[in-house]
């Protein structure tokens, strides 16, 4: 697959240069692909969350994981977001910039300003309630990954407390559970073909050197991306007893996936798989991996801080203290729950943005054109620490299997 998914790439950039009319009709592909993955992960999540919660036995055990979870999530996003601003201060990427947003521009960013405008007036008690779908269907449906992990957490909780009259059930939902990761197992073989069509669109549509404006900015994200992954995430892993270097081969397939297609949705499956095979408690990874994708968007946070302080430079807008704890504030808030959404990053930056007036809304326009391309980064960042979470909890929480662990590495 890796082999595969490197050949599918470097056709897809050969085929973006020479021939972009051709390319361009090629994203049939990434699109056919993700949707496939939309389709069958759903329900796969929902059938992992309820056994792992059933299998754990205790209510309490999973309450005490899941509490812990939450706080490894917040100290994470919030250590990435100021991480982010201070090296965004430190390195003043828009310095160099003079930008005044044209009317033009502010009817190009209107949709995502539109979006943002009732995610940020909604605050928290909208976000809470965003958690309840109107129904299970509708959850599911939309492929809306925090109302599904709601459902099957309550659902999971009811049919552990009924006890023995919800057997037949668990034997179902466990059925179901090995039906969904078969499903998985046949739709990532045809990861190539969608890491082709994605390659090959984009590359057609940007070139190579339509976004050398932003260069600087784009390359001080990847950047700190990676200073993130090898200081906090690496760090965090040799804490755990983990060898940063062999966990970042064990998941190279992945990575490689996530890069070009720049969502981890469609690895989602395969990394659960691998953990658990690399000994993580399968209790763990049901319920720690699920919840990381929406409450733990590492790399999100750091994009959100980078980019504020680099549109505020390029406008020339001053921020004061407060205006910084405001930001940050809004940022770790907005982020929440926000992955899977189209345009996600743009959309909660903007609703960051309403919490600091003063720096125009419209100044979005600059990064649209290189959202594609920080979108790898911000798609390899999420995925990385989504991969280390659930390795810190189940260190932290005494489930994971040392021998198992080593085996896997060493042998991969």
């Amino acid at each position: 697959m890796f082999t595969q998914v490197v050949i599918a790439s470097v056709a897809g950039l050969g085929l973006g240069l020479l021939d972009p009319g051709l390319a361009s009709r090629t994203h049939w592909a990434t699109d056919l692909f993700l949707r496939l993955i939309v389709m069958a992960v759903g329900p796969l999540l929902f059938c992992i969350v309820v056994t792992g919660i059933v299998g754990a036995g205790s209510l309490r055990a999973v309450g005490h994981m899941g509490v812990k979870a939450l706080v490894y999530f917040e100290i994470m996003t919030t250590f990435a977001l100021v991480m982010a601003v201070g090296i965004g201060m430190l390195v003043q990427p828009g310095r160099s910039i003079v930008f005044a947003p044209t009317a033009e521009d502010a009817q190009m960013v209107a949709s995502y300003a539109r979006n943002a405008q009732v995610l940020h007036e909604g605050g928290i008690t909208a976000f809470i309630l965003s958690l309840v779908p109107r129904s299970p269907t509708d959850a599911f449906a939309q492929a809306n990954v925090l109302q599904i992990l709601f459902f099957a957490i309550l659902f999971g909780c009811c049919l552990s407390l009924i006890g023995e009259a919800g057997a037949p059930l668990v034997r179902l939902i466990d059925a179901l559970s090995v039906l969904f990761a078969r499903m998985m197992r046949l739709i990532i073989a045809l990861a190539p073909l969608g890491v082709f069509g994605a390659m090959a669109t984009t590359t057609a549509r940007y070139g190579m050197t339509a976004i050398m404006h932003l260069a600087a900015f784009v390359a001080l994200y990847f950047v700190v991306i990676a200073l993130f992954i090898i200081i906090a995430l690496g760090g965090c892993l040799r804490l755990s007893g983990v060898s940063p270097w062999r966990f970042l081969r064990y998941f190279r397939e992945e990575l490689v996936i996530t890069s070009t297609t720049t969502t981890s949705d469609a690895v989602l499956p395969s990394v659960m798989e691998k953990l658990r095979r690399m000994g993580v408690d399968p209790q763990v990874v049901g319920l720690v991996v699920p919840a990381g994708y929406s409450l733990n968007l590492d790399a999100l946070s750091i994009y959100l801080g980078l980019a504020v302080v680099f549109l505020a430079q390029a406008t020339g807008t001053h921020l004061s203290a407060w205006q910084m704890i405001i930001m940050l504030a809004t940022a770790l808030l907005t982020s929440k729950g926000a992955h899977g959404v189209p345009g996600v990053a743009i959309v909660v930056l903007a609703a960051t943005l309403a919490a600091i007036p003063s720096i125009p809304v419209a100044s979005l326009v600059m990064l649209l054109a290189v959202d594609w391309f920080i979108g790898i980064a911000r798609a390899v960042g999420n995925l990385a620490g989504n991969c280390v979470a659930p390795v810190v909890i189940g260190a932290w929480e005494g489930r994971l299997d040392r021998e198992k662990m080593a085996d896997a590495l060493m042998r991969d």
